[in-house]
């Protein structure tokens, strides 16, 4: 079976570009819940450019304690993929896809912002194509400015420290906005403390992933030796375009490699490399099988079928009611990621080391059965930090992670040393929260700090 190319998925969730140039400008405008739990809004962050915004108060902070509470932004991958979509309803909000209280919702450790970016993302739209960011630095930038107003306008946060947590391409965001939200902090335009960075399966080193999966997948005897070689060879090619600068070319490639590498492996699911593609049972099954073009990704729940693109363009679209009549939940996705397929491919971990050498605290957790971002490729980049605690923390011994208080049963592993944390999630593919909720949220708790409830 012949693969689309890869440029027209986004990775997680693409639908086709619709027509903008009727949009209707709302500037910006905010709403809420009557008791002040959840407010959400539309940010104008370059004119003509609207990013969408949801925050929710957590119910389990402590109504007398002193201690700061924290805040957790989220960043979904793609590019082009909804935050408040995929990661709210999906994986990690207080409601899941059939909108039934999620009994793993890290609302229980944190406040939570959830972004539609960039520009063009989930409910955020854009009213002219040429108003796609082009860079991550361009993200970054845009985001910056939706969280000066965000925090201008609600004192009472300002306070709480942020960790921005990411998910597969969203980690290259992370970075990014981190450095920029510094700089902006250090010129007093940004009221806000940055608590940490938190990477989970993130696009990181896009050549250090694409060398892993052949090797991985061979070692998993899901491809032969011929199918190695090729693979091998085409990843080759991936990290020399990458090393001349040519990252379309490189994006390119790695839809030509993840092409074959399905085909040869007779539909290895590249977020759990236990599975065909579509046998995933859990919430993120897709409804298409791996033939991009003709379907998009979409979630799916366990029980009655619910897909996250009717929830986000019915009862959620109607709750919000400020969402404008011409916008479509991930209406724009697709020009998204076209609009990006010139960074799409380019490594990110130079701002890894910035960061860390800032001081600011960086976590890296990964599942270990994905394959897009495998925890092989994970491994590899890190040990190209230049990092001074580098070698002490390859040196150090990693330490066991059960969960509710269950040691019969491994659920991870964990090291850290300084401002830096890794954790290996056993039995979870590229999507942490939903495969393994429960050590995910103890992780969760540990790296914000959540004061006791």
């Amino acid at each position: 079976m012949k693969m689309v190319s890869m440029k027209n998925l986004c990775i997680h969730f693409l639908c086709v570009l619709g027509c903008i140039s009727s949009i209707t400008s709302i500037g910006n405008s905010s709403d809420g819940t009557t008791d002040g739990s959840e407010t959400w809004g539309y940010i104008e962050v370059r004119p003509r450019a609207h990013m969408f915004w949801w925050l929710y108060k957590s119910p389990n902070k402590p109504k007398h304690s002193t201690k700061p509470w924290p805040t957790i932004l989220w960043l979904q991958g793609g590019p082009g993929s909804s935050g408040v979509g995929f990661g709210n309803f999906g994986e990690l909000g207080p409601l899941d896809v059939d909108l039934k209280p999620r009994n793993s919702t890290w609302l229980q450790k944190a406040d939570l912002l959830f972004v539609d970016s960039p520009v063009g993302t989930g409910y955020s739209y854009v009213e002219d194509e040429s108003l796609f960011v082009k860079t991550d630095v361009e993200a970054a930038k845009d985001a910056v400015t939706l969280l000066k107003a965000i925090y201008s306008r609600n004192e009472n946060i300002v306070k709480n420290p942020l960790y921005i947590f990411a998910e597969s391409y969203g980690g290259k965001f992370a970075v990014t906005l981190a450095l920029a939200a510094l700089k902006a902090i250090k010129k007093g335009e940004l009221k806000l403390q940055l608590g940490g960075v938190a990477l989970g399966d993130s696009w990181i080193s896009p050549e250090d992933y694409v060398l892993s999966w052949g090797p991985l997948l061979k070692d998993l005897s899901r491809i032969g030796d011929v199918a190695l070689n090729q693979s091998n060879s085409l990843a080759l090619k991936i990290q020399q375009q990458i090393a001349e600068g040519q990252y379309v070319n490189a994006t390119d490639s790695w839809a030509d490699l993840e092409s074959y590498i399905f085909d040869s492996s007779n539909g290895v699911d590249f977020y759990n490399f236990m599975l065909d593609e579509g046998n995933d049972p859990n919430i993120l099954t897709t409804k298409a099988s791996r033939t991009f073009g003709k379907k998009p990704y979409a979630m799916v729940s366990e029980t009655d079928g619910n897909d996250l693109d009717s929830v986000m363009n019915g009862p959620i679209r109607q709750k919000l009611n400020i969402i404008p009549s011409d916008i479509e939940w991930g209406g724009q996705s697709g020009g998204v990621f076209t609009a990006m397929e010139g960074d799409f491919m380019r490594p990110r971990i130079a701002e890894v080391d910035k960061l860390l050498s800032k001081g600011v605290n960086v976590t890296v957790y990964n599942g270990q059965i994905d394959l897009i971002c495998s925890t092989k490729g994970t491994e590899a980049w890190i040990k190209k930090l230049k990092w001074d605690g580098l070698s002490s923390y390859l040196n150090m011994y990693r330490t066991p992670l059960y969960c509710d208080g269950d040691e019969s049963t491994t659920k991870g592993y964990f090291k850290s040393y300084k401002n830096f944390a890794f954790y290996w999630i056993l039995g979870a593919g590229h999507f942490v929260p939903v495969d393994q909720p429960c050590v995910s949220l103890e992780m969760v708790g540990s790296i914000v700090n959540t004061p006791n409830t």
